[in-house]
Order: C-alpha cells, then structure tokens, then sequence
C-alpha cells in the first residue's frame, strides 16, 4: 500500500505537466492575441472573413483538399518553403486568429497554399494582351520600324535605306520583343509572361507541362499556357479545379466536375463559362458554368494571403511585390528577364 502513492503521484504528475506544457502555456503565450494595426489604425491584419469565403472553407474541407495541400510557410532554417517562393515569410500564430479551425496540414502532395491569394493578378491585367496591346499609343522613335517588322513582314523592304540591313522578320529579335506584336492566332486568350510579382510564391516543377507556353523556357511551374485565363486568376482557379491535367499533364489532383453544370447555352453565351479545350471542352451548344460552391471555393483561395509583414516575424526580401507589377508584355517590357530573374530551382 505505500507504493501506490507514489505511483499515483507520479500518474498525476505526469498529466499534469503534459497538460500545463501543451495547453496553459501556449494558450497564455498566444491564446488572447489581435489584429495588428499601423499607427493610424487604418491597416489591419488580419481582418475576419465572412460570406462566400466561410462557405468556399467548409467545401474545401468537405472535399478532402486540406489532406493534399497545407497553409503553412515553414521558417527558411529548417525548410525550402521560402525558397520556393510559397512566402515572403514563415507564418505565424496571428495569421490564423480568425480561423476555426486552422487548416496547417500534414501532407503536401500538391504546393502550400498560405499565399495562393496574394498570386492572383490585378484586374487591369485580366484582359487579353491583344485588347492591352491596342491601347498602346505611338512608339519612341526609336522603335518606330519595329512594330511594323513585328505586325507584317511583308513591310520589312520599307525601312530606310540608310538603315542597317533589318534581319528577316522569322528572327528579328525586334518582333520578337516589340510592345505592339499581335499574337499569334492560338495565343489569342494567353497572357504574356507573369512579372516577377506573379511569379512570387510559385512551385518550381521538375520538368515543363507540355503544353504550349506563352512564357519564357525554364520558368517555374505552374506556367500560363496558351489559350487559358490569366494564372491564379478566378477564372484560371475554375478551369483548374474542373480539369487539373489541362494545366498541369502530370497533375495527380482529381477534378471537382460535380462541382460545375453543363447546359445548353441559350442565346449567349455566359460571361461565367469556362475556357476549355481539347476533350474538356464541351460539345457545341452547350457551355460548363461553376455552381455557387465552386464560386465559394475560388473565393476562399483568393482570399488566402499571408504576405501582410508582422512585426513579431522577419520578411526575406521585403514584401513581396503586388501582381500589378507593370512590367507585362503589353505594356512594352521584354519577358525574358522575368524568367532570367527567377531564382534557381531548390534542392528538394
């Protein structure tokens, strides 16, 4: 009888710790924290979400996607995540205050998605660079043989004469580069090659889709492809989640179909209709449109962004930048150097 005492003792103290260690601690360290504001109280962060990103949460989690994909930017001393670019920053315990429960995740069979967010391109981007490319006004004087060499090649005979001879239109770097080129007839719904603000947080894939690209060899996967809507943008987010393998050909993530409805288009066709093509495409007349949970869905991913700076964390390099950054192609930048620019794949 007089060792039963200190065997339950121990017992009790064996719980007791584990308890204070897992719960009472860490709850007073980090259980009553709150937005964290700018001294005029004007940028808040991070701020409660409601309506169609609760809903788009719940069918996340209803379709098993937290098993595949985790939202957690591990600190750059003990992982690659911020090499890869999924994050500016590790994460902290104040960018889930607001969420129940936290979808941290255990596995990544796909990329981490705390930031898929902060990806998304501007509005002013949106539209086709042939639309942008229209905009553009007269070019610098400099320029001004180029965009004809780039437009029509039957005009290359009438540059000046004093000139140096202006190479075939086939290679001339000046078409390939000009800001006022019409794209080509396939690429009429592309974009042209992210900046380097899109291609923040982006997963470097061993080798390229095969699909044609309208970006610049060697640049990190996932790649805009010709044909689809800008990348992460809500329309890219759909055609991705009806069909994986027409972005990605290696892709192992299922289609959420179920999620979208054919029907027969009556009249017009709809502005939410889906850009597919090749056997996801669907017959003539008829049109595949995403239900309200599929909209809920995208809602939710683009609302995913933990790029805001903390003052409790460090930012490698700054924050990132915007995806509005201006240098697109048909704004006049060159895209190769958003691809030279980009860091080299990291060790796995």
């Amino acid at each position: 009888m007089k060792g039963l005492a200190p065997l339950f003792l121990g017992i009790f103290g064996t719980f007791a710790f584990s308890w204070i260690g897992l719960t009472v601690i860490p709850t007073w360290q980090i259980g009553h924290l709150n937005p964290e504001s700018d001294e005029e109280g004007t940028d808040i962060y991070p701020r409660p979400q409601s309506g169609m990103f609760t809903r788009g949460e719940h069918v996340y989690a209803a379709n098993g996607c937290v098993y595949c994909h985790s939202q957690q930017v591990r600190a750059d001393y003990i992982a690659d995540d911020i090499e890869r670019k999924w994050g500016n920053r590790r994460s902290a315990p104040r960018d889930y205050i607001f969420e129940r429960p936290v979808f941290l995740g255990k596995m990544r069979m796909g990329q981490d998605l705390a930031n898929i967010g902060a990806r998304a391109p501007a509005p002013e981007e949106s539209p086709a660079p042939a639309t942008q490319g229209a905009a553009v006004s007269s070019p610098p004087p400099s320029q001004a043989a180029s965009p004809s060499l780039a437009s029509s090649p039957g005009t290359a005979p009438a540059a000046s004469p004093g000139s140096s001879p202006a190479p075939s239109p086939g290679n001339s770097p000046a078409s390939a580069a000009s800001p006022n080129a019409s794209p080509p007839p396939g690429q009429g719904t592309g974009v042209a090659s992210p900046s380097p603000g899109q291609m923040a947080n982006t997963t470097p894939g061993g080798s390229s889709p095969a699909a044609p690209s309208a970006q610049t060899p060697g640049a990190q996967w996932p790649i805009q492809t010709a044909g689809l809507p800008p990348m992460y943008s809500a329309a890219w987010h759909h055609v991705h989640l009806y069909a994986p393998r027409s972005i990605n050909p290696d892709s192992n993530m299922p289609g959420y179909r179920f999620l979208y409805e054919k029907r027969r288009i009556a009249g017009e066709r709809s502005a939410e209709a889906l850009q597919l093509s090749g056997s996801d495409a669907p017959p003539e007349g008829w049109e595949v449109v995403p239900t309200y949970d599929a909209k809920c869905v995208v809602a939710y991913l683009m609302g995913l962004n933990q790029s805001h700076p903390l003052k409790e964390v460090r930012s490698v390099g700054g924050a990132p930048a915007p995806a509005a950054s201006p240098p697109t192609a048909a704004q006049g930048a060159s895209p190769a150097p958003a691809a030279g620019g980009s860091p080299a794949a990291p060790k796995k």
